[in-house]
């Protein structure tokens, strides 16, 4: 079987292998493991491996494409500048594919989804690792991808794999999960007694998007209300200068701890010492670092957004806050007042997270290929 990827994430080449952003490749590597060959289309760099970039186990022919943007009028233009482009490429790799891969939502993901329209025969597969709720606001080319997918008539034979499980769906979509640990990780953890100070976590892209900023204040407001504690923040990105300068401005550096983009062996030894998670994010699809932080028995600290709600059991297996800062303290302070109701999130986080292992994960996406 030939397969096909579309997708926006940068790849490049280093000693003869194709790598990409490591959480991103790992998964896919599992999908590699039910076919023979592998075409990748995406936009490619030139660049060495970085700690959070992982290789592809298939020897891999990369499409190169423009990477595109529509944040700006001069993106956009150039965006319609490079469309036909990168739409003519798309078309001979699905031509040549005997299974087609969609990567959604994103603008490449955009530009695939209204090719693969001319390809009704073949089964194709999409990820669509974004919010799929729709009642969320979102940009329009994310709806118009999901218009598209969703759409039998001018998709077909396809599987649309989406996070949470939404009514009034069409039979293309399919609710599913994803995964980062085996059975064989799954270790006993002590039982945390949660003590002061109270250790906090934030892992992510230091984003607008995420809130890392958000977080801390957070942790600052827990520590101005009689809560000693400290937030550690694992990630890079823009906002790092200015989560740096607000550290400096508030003299925290007592309690606010950022480590940069590290690997996941010292993420995973960071959730075992960790009492809580906060991932404040304005979007998410199935955030990863909460399933892996309740896997390790972290109670999650969460925006209610997309399926997160299902994830924490409507709170029974978190926290859920609404980015309102008063009421998202006074909201974690109430759960901090009981500590054996604490341990029965802890307890149950963990064991919804475990259902979700990777052999599950494969037999699942083995399915689809099959």
């Amino acid at each position: 079987m030939r397969f096909l990827i579309v997708s926006h994430a940068q790849h490049f080449n280093s000693h003869g292998e194709t790598y990409s952003y490591g959480p991103y490749v790992k998964e896919m590597n599992i999908w590699l493991k039910y076919v023979d060959e592998v075409e990748i289309i995406a936009p490619i760099a030139e660049r060495a491996p970085s700690i959070i970039d992982q290789a592809y186990i298939k020897k891999i022919t990369l499409t190169s494409i423009p990477e595109i943007s529509l944040i700006s009028i001069f993106q956009i233009i150039r965006a319609l500048f490079f469309a036909p482009l990168i739409m003519f490429r798309i078309y001979k790799g699905m031509k040549r594919a005997d299974h087609i891969h969609l990567r959604c939502p994103g603008n490449i993901g955009l530009l695939g989804c209204m090719v693969q329209i001319l390809f009704p025969s073949k089964p194709k597969t999409a990820k669509y690792a974004g919010n799929w709720d729709p009642d969320s606001k979102q940009p329009w080319s994310y709806k118009f991808q999901k218009y598209i997918l969703s759409n039998t008539f001018l998709t077909k034979k396809i599987k649309v794999l989406v996070y949470g499980n939404w009514q009034n769906q069409s039979e293309n979509i399919v609710p599913f999960f994803t995964a980062s640990y085996t059975d064989d990780e799954k270790q006993e953890v002590p039982l945390r007694k949660y003590d002061l100070p109270l250790r906090f976590l934030f892992v992510g892209s230091l984003t607008k998007g995420k809130r890392p900023l958000y977080a801390i204040k957070l942790v600052k407001g827990l520590v101005n209300a009689g809560y000693p504690s400290e937030i550690h923040v694992y990630g890079n990105g823009v906002a790092n200068e200015e989560l740096e300068n607000y550290i400096k401005e508030n003299n925290l550096q007592e309690f606010v701890y950022i480590h940069g983009a590290q690997s996941s062996q010292v993420i995973e030894e960071a959730y075992k010492k960790t009492h809580f998670l906060i991932l404040p994010s304005k979007s998410e699809g199935w955030p990863k670092v909460v399933a892996e932080a309740m896997w390790w028995g972290v109670i999650p600290i969460v925006t209610s957004i997309s399926c997160v709600p299902w994830m924490l059991g409507n709170g029974s297996r978190g926290i859920l806050i609404k980015g309102k800062f008063k009421k998202d303290i006074r909201r974690i302070e109430g759960d901090l007042k009981n500590k054996n109701a604490l341990r029965t999130k802890s307890h149950k986080a963990q064991l919804w997270s475990r259902q979700f292992t990777l052999e599950r994960f494969e037999n699942e996406i083995a399915k689809f290929l099959k």
